[in-house]
Parts: C-alpha cells; sequence; structure tokens
C-alpha cells in the first residue's frame, strides 16, 4: 500500500495541469453550450408587449390613456439575454507534511543478594537490561483546486441589430 506522499509525488505535475487544463476545457464547452441553449430558448420564447402608452392631459385636468396595439416579441428582442462565463483563473495547491520521529528507552535495573551461614557466603548480583526503539512516521497530505469563472458579454453577432420601422400613420398634431 502507497503512503500519502508516495501517491503524491508519483502524479507527475505536468500530468496534473493536463489533467487541470482538460477539465477546464470540457467545462467551458458544457458552459457555452448551455448558453446557447438558452439563447435558443429565448429567442423562441414570445410574449404580448404593448410598445407604447400616450397620456393625454387635457386642458380641464383630464388624463386619458391610449395604448398602441400588443405586439408579439420573443424573450430576447425585449431584452432578456442569457449569460456566458469564462474561466478567468485556476490554480493547484499541493501541501505535504512528514513528522518522524525516533524514540529510545533503556531500563537498567540491579539487584543484590547476599547470604552468610557457617562459615560460607554467597552472593549474587542481578542485572535487568531492557532496550526499547520505537519509530513513527507521520505523513499528511492535502490538494486543493481552485476555479475562478467570471461572466463576460455575448458573443456580438449573437444577438443582431434591432432596427424599427413603425409604418403606423401618425396622426397629425391639432392646431
Amino acid at each position: 500500500m502507497a503512503s500519502v506522499g508516495q501517491e503524491l509525488l508519483d502524479v507527475p505535475l505536468p500530468e496534473m495541469v493536463l489533467k487541470l487544463a482538460l477539465g477546464i476545457a470540457e467545462a467551458q464547452r458544457a458552459l457555452d453550450t448551455n448558453s446557447i441553449e438558452t439563447a435558443k430558448a429565448l429567442a423562441e420564447e414570445k410574449i404580448e408587449i404593448i410598445p407604447q402608452i400616450t397620456e393625454t392631459i387635457a386642458a380641464n385636468g383630464n388624463v386619458s390613456f391610449v395604448t398602441a396595439p400588443a405586439v408579439e416579441m420573443s424573450l430576447m428582442q425585449v431584452g432578456l439575454f442569457p449569460t456566458f462565463y469564462q474561466f478567468a483563473e485556476a490554480t493547484i495547491e499541493v501541501t505535504m507534511d512528514i513528522k518522524t520521529s525516533l524514540n529510545t528507552e533503556t531500563s537498567i535495573k540491579v539487584g543484590t543478594k547476599a547470604k552468610v551461614g557457617f562459615a560460607m557466603w554467597s552472593a549474587s548480583v542481578r542485572v535487568d537490561v531492557a532496550h526499547n526503539r520505537k519509530f513513527s512516521k507521520e505523513v499528511r497530505g492535502t490538494s486543493r483546486l481552485l476555479t475562478r469563472m467570471v461572466p463576460v458579454p455575448p458573443p456580438a453577432r449573437l444577438f443582431p441589430q434591432i432596427k424599427t420601422v413603425d409604418n403606423r400613420v401618425a396622426t397629425p398634431p391639432t392646431p
């Protein structure tokens, strides 16, 4: 089983950057496709709009309103446009902490024993030595991917210029 540190080191930086770039390109394509589909839906959806309301205030103070006939327009024609986004920044951060420690413990126990009796004596020395060594290794690794998207204006040719020609007969002003 590979360690966390080794797994992080096993991924070469160029491969990591390539995968990030390809992921961003795929996400950008999906964002663009979504915006185009939204533009199509906004162009197809029609609503009735009253283009003008004329308010007339008579000499006696009475106010009257006359509305122009309703006109069918798409949601795009009335000014609803899809939002386009692009990736402005991408960052890869990889951090790794490695902590290694070595602990050595040595303990010595010394004991003596003596016996005396009938002109004989005996002595013994007992020595217990314990030696203990402990190794420990702690590895922590984290990686973080940050991207920043910003809205951008739609392509200029996606939305044609709208020129309005009003062929209704205008009433001449009264003298």
